[in-house]
């Protein structure tokens, strides 16, 4: 197989040109106008909002830059998440909405609309034929499968279950809905805690397979007939109903990679990374602490794995920034992504696009 082209400038700027313009250059050189067919296509851009309180998401200047090259070749785009399946500031739609308008993702800021893919409670979904080692059916929110075109804006950052977010954790987890994103955390079902169920039985009304139950005015879920769908965890006005996020890393690693590939199959696709602000935890946290390596560039690909790949290579080849928690772990593995979370594998994601053949990684970096 040939190497995969990976598109890459730095963050240096000059009187002549600034970031968002250096970054139309890097898209535009990438091939993604002259390769794919915008006119009158829906085009799906993926993005993370950030959740509120996190400042380490990307600017939404970034994702103009990206909307309106999709508009000027004719497309039709829009920014899209799916919504969580932790309790946050994006767990439904309204609350989702509200985080990204707040973070700066308005239709004024960016150019389009923002669409939530999995609508108002994280149900409304597509089911995907994969057939993989791990997944049969990926649950991918509606409104991505139903564009023609996807892109993929991600910002490459350290995440506490993978290794690091990039391209395929955003594409794969990002885009499932909420019985997809429980079918990638846990190897069991969802459970009631019980000292904040308030008896409204919102669960059991909601619950299409008649698992939950109620005793002494306290919920029950019945796993045996539970399909892990995900709607009690949505319906619940008091987040009474938990799910336990206990599948192993490198088995998330594998279904997110699973995932991506039903994303992304049969239809034109394209992936951006900025490995900047790159902190040791997902933007899914309230919080984001110091970076633990100085800013890098800006990365492009029509190969999410090749994109990955590339990416963190080149944090690993970066010194530590001071006062990190990478600083603090300490330098042992001369991977900054495993020294940061030693309990993770981020090769493992790699590892199985690879064998599903989702993408190749083996790249030429192409410097712009």
């Amino acid at each position: 197989m040939d190497k995969s082209k990976v598109y890459y400038t730095n963050f240096r700027t000059t009187f002549r040109e600034n970031l968002p313009q250096k970054l139309k250059r890097l898209i535009t050189t990438a091939g993604m106008m002259e390769q794919i067919d915008f006119h009158n296509k829906y085009s799906a851009v993926k993005i993370h909002f950030g959740e509120l309180g996190n400042l380490s998401y990307l600017r939404p200047n970034y994702a103009k830059v990206v909307i309106d090259l999709i508009k000027e070749q004719g497309g039709k785009p829009f920014l899209t998440d799916c919504n969580t399946l932790y309790v946050g500031s994006r767990k439904n739609a309204l609350d989702h909405l509200d985080t990204a308008y707040e973070n700066g993702f308005s239709p004024f800021s960016t150019g389009c609309h923002v669409l939530i893919a999995d609508g108002l409670k994280g149900t409304d979904e597509s089911l995907v034929p994969v057939n993989g080692e791990y997944i049969k059916e990926a649950k991918i929110g509606r409104a991505i499968m139903d564009a023609d075109i996807f892109i993929s804006l991600t910002h490459f950052k350290g995440h506490e279950s993978t290794g690091f977010g990039g391209a395929l954790k955003n594409i794969g987890m990002g885009c499932g809905s909420r019985a997809g994103k429980m079918e990638m955390h846990n190897s069991g079902k969802p459970h009631v805690f019980e000292e904040a169920c308030i008896g409204c039985h919102a669960c059991e009304k909601n619950c299409a397979h008649g698992a939950i139950s109620f005793q002494e005015k306290i919920a029950t879920i019945n796993h045996d007939l539970c399909v892990g769908c995900g709607r009690c965890i949505g319906v619940c006005p008091v987040d009474a109903v938990e799910t336990n996020f206990d599948e192993s890393n490198d088995i998330l690693n594998y279904k997110i990679a699973e995932y991506t590939q039903a994303v992304i199959k049969d239809r034109p696709n394209f992936h951006i990374s900025l490995v900047m602000d790159v902190s040791p935890y997902c933007d899914c946290h309230s919080e984001n602490d110091i970076p633990i390596i100085p800013d890098v560039g800006m990365f492009a690909s029509f190969d999410p794995v090749a994109l990955d790949m590339a990416c963190a290579n080149a944090v690993n080849q970066q010194p530590v920034m001071a006062g990190s928690i990478l600083e603090k772990h300490g330098s042992h593995h001369h991977d900054h992504f495993k020294d940061t979370h030693p309990n993770t594998n981020w090769q493992s994601s790699i590892e199985h696009a690879v064998k599903i053949g989702l993408g190749n990684e083996e790249y030429e970096l192409i410097t712009v």
